[in-house]
């Protein structure tokens, strides 16, 4: 019995044809004798009715139907009677009546409903447990398919544009100065290891070298890390690279491509170009390098009126070379004390010493810090903060990256607390991000993207000089708070690569040369200029999707301790295999 129709097909004008459904019961209803199902495959639902009048046989088998049971059915549409029909289901207008009923599988008793409301939702180990039962929930259904639309969508879109899709290779070798890495001992080459990619990068700059021009992939990529919503051991990203561009080629590429896909999966236009804003302007602003701009709460720079200030904290922190910043949370003076509390200690888990505050109540500005104000301090806190009753100020005093980061998470936070309204698809460029961090520990400076991104041209010469001026040619996509993807145009001349591997981040020659060699040999015959980008491909879906966990729209993801439930991965493996691979283990068992 071919099934002529999906469950979420069939409407109006399909009444009176005789058709052939297949699914899953996903309910079961007796009313008197009659019984109704609700047939559901990945597409929908539809309603079947057997009737013991119509067909006592099929009548009769339909009672030992139980939830998940795999079956199909013949019957004819009807329009529902009167008063019955289903305005929330697509296909609430009609029913089938059923002729005859094959059960191609029972179902034990599945251990959750399988449905996303009229109940709570099942603990997230057990749906991962039995993930291919919580993939059976129509949302989640649903998120799988948009899934595959998001990557059509893209790979349409990049074939338009004269892209190339290459795969590269899953085995590659150690970099360290990364993130955490998966290895995998060889076997034919004892004691040496691959590496599982943490991205294409190297490899996709040799096809620009290659002579490709364009290359995109959507890339497997693996990092061993703490896992949070957002992150997973092993995940997808949109991975580009082109040959011949600038800045803007890119911009313009992507944004394209995103508007695109909005279209697609949402039925929504975004309007482009995307703003842009540097870096710098960002952290001051927003105390983030992907900030939500959905909202303003911005922070306020008032270190100019406490540089002479009685209160030594304030003053302090400018004497230091550090600022005083404060962002007003307007309508939130009625916080209490435990929640002031929380937010200090928020604020020292991110390097403050404390927080001070201020409520405005009652025409007064209540805080054990306001004894130490005068009335010209007072007054530039009022206009620069537009302070009004209602209000709590919040302040940062300290090192400049301290109070950014301090800020930037409670201004998140209060805009919780007070319910801000956040809407809309706030797509923003962030650009101009510093080429090198300084790291005291260390005392050496790091690539705060990584070390194949280029100057911007005018600050070339400040590598030798002042390296922490020097501003790179990278960008980050940021949508409503959250960083979409990052890129950056590449260094291509094999001279000055060197330069920043040797030179400027300290690498040792012979490490630089075991590592990097073969790139630097590379860009000798002939590098074109090129730049690139990668997208975090489940990270965007889990948007379009409305989700906020990146394992709501992966098939088979990890726990955040990185583990397969279904198939209790990872797991020992046979000392056979250890000796093969030259593996000795020294842990507890």
């Amino acid at each position: 019995m071919k099934r002529t129709h999906h469950c979420n097909e069939l409407r109006a004008p399909h009444i009176v044809q005789t058709v052939s459904l297949a699914g899953w019961v996903h309910v079961r209803r007796d009313h008197g004798g009659i019984i109704f199902i609700d047939l559901r495959d990945r597409e929908g639902l539809t309603q079947v009715v057997f009737d013991p009048e119509h067909n006592p046989k099929a009548a009769e088998l339909s009672h030992g139907l139980r939830s998940e049971f795999v079956i199909a059915v013949e019957g004819t549409v009807r329009a529902r009677p009167a008063g019955t029909e289903n305005p929330k289901l697509p296909t609430g207008a009609i029913e089938v009546l059923a002729h005859n009923l094959t059960v191609l599988n029972p179902s034990e008793t599945p251990p959750f409903q399988i449905e996303d409301s009229g109940g709570t939702l099942a603990g997230e180990d057990l749906r991962l447990q039995y993930r291919y039962l919580d993939l059976r929930r129509p949302s989640m259904a649903k998120n799988l398919i948009l899934r595959h639309k998001v990557a059509k969508t893209t790979r349409d879109y990049f074939d338009q544009h004269g892209f190339l899709e290459v795969e590269t290779p899953i085995l590659f070798k150690s970099t360290p100065e990364g993130a955490r890495e998966y290895l995998v001992p060889s076997r034919v080459n004892p004691g040496k290891f691959y590496a599982l990619p943490q991205s294409p990068q190297q490899f996709k700059q040799m096809l620009m070298v290659a002579g490709v021009e364009r290359y995109f992939q959507l890339a497997k990529c693996f990092r061993d890390e703490d896992l949070r919503a957002d992150r997973q051991p092993e995940f997808t990203q949109i991975d580009v690279e082109m040959s011949f561009i600038d800045r803007e080629d890119m911009y313009a590429l992507i944004e394209g491509l995103l508007a695109q896909v909005w279209q697609v999966a949402r039925g929504e236009k975004i309007p482009t170009p995307f703003p842009r804003m540097p870096y710098i302007e960002a952290m001051e602003r927003f105390g983030s390098d992907k900030p939500d701009t959905r909202f303003g709460m911005e922070l306020v720079d008032v270190s100019d009126d406490f540089k002479q200030s009685k209160f030594k904290v304030f003053r302090g922190a400018v004497d230091a070379g550090g600022v005083v910043k404060a962002l007003n949370a307007k309508g939130l003076a009625c916080v209490t004390q435990g929640q002031i509390d929380n937010l200090t200690e928020t604020a020292k888990s991110f390097g403050a010493k404390g927080l001070a505050f201020i409520k405005v109540e009652g025409g007064q500005w209540k805080s054990p810090i306001v004894k130490f104000f005068n009335d010209a301090e007072k007054a530039a806190m009022t206009a620069k903060l537009k302070i009004e009753e209602g209000d709590l100020i919040l302040f940062g005093a300290d090192k400049r990256e301290v109070v950014w980061e301090v800020l930037g998470r409670i201004r998140l936070i209060v805009a919780e607390m007070l319910n801000v309204k956040r809407e809309g698809w706030n797509f923003l460029w962030v650009v101009d991000f510093p080429l090198m961090t300084f790291d005291h520990e260390t005392n050496r400076y790091l690539s705060t993207h990584h070390p194949f991104t280029a100057a911007v041209a005018e600050d070339v010469p400040l590598l030798d000089t002042d390296p922490h001026k020097v501003r790179g040619q990278h960008y980050d996509i940021v949508l409503n708070g959250v960083e979409l993807g990052g890129g950056s145009i590449r260094i291509h001349q094999p001279d000055v690569q060197k330069k920043v591997f040797e030179d400027v981040l300290k690498i040792p020659k012979e490490i630089a040369e075991t590592r990097f060699g073969y790139m630097l040999t590379a860009f000798r015959y002939g590098a074109p200029p090129h730049g690139g980008i990668a997208l975090g491909f489940d990270r965007l879906c889990a948007i379009l999707c409305g989700s906020a966990n990146i394992r709501d729209v992966i098939a088979f993801p990890k726990t955040a301790k990185a583990m397969d439930l279904m198939t209790n991965s990872p797991a020992e493996v046979e000392p056979k295999q250890l000796r093969d691979l030259h593996v000795k283990l020294d842990v507890e068992t």
